[in-house]
């Protein structure tokens, strides 16, 4: 069974910073480029990140570029996202997600406020 389980969310000032974590489970990690997104109510998921299988390529959304890195550890099959210099506009539930896989987990919560 595909699993995503997402943690390391939380609340945070302006500025701050934040480490987000994606453990997987259900597939062969190695094999499939990863993706981070986010979502604010009313809004569709924005894909903020995405690294290749290796990991030696990653893109970002503008919005988040120069701020945020993408990692991942295909020993641990997780994920990673660390988000630094957050805005109050970063504030949404972050989710991970295989490409090419339709299963999405719970996602955790990112609060920017002071």
């Amino acid at each position: 069974q595909v699993q995503f389980v997402e943690s390391g969310g939380g609340l945070v000032q302006p500025g701050g910073s934040l480490r987000l974590s994606c453990a997987t489970s259900g597939f062969t990690f190695s094999k499939f480029e990863m993706n981070w997104y986010r979502q604010t109510p009313g809004k569709e998921r924005e894909l903020v990140a995405t690294i290749s299988r290796s990991g030696g390529t990653t893109n970002y959304a503008q919005s988040v570029k120069g701020r945020f890195t993408i990692s991942r550890d295909n020993a641990k099959n997780t994920v990673y996202l660390q988000m630094n210099s957050l805005k109050p506009e970063d504030t949404a539930v972050y989710y991970c997600k295989a490409v090419a896989l339709q299963y999405w987990g719970q996602g955790t919560q990112v609060t920017v406020s002071s």
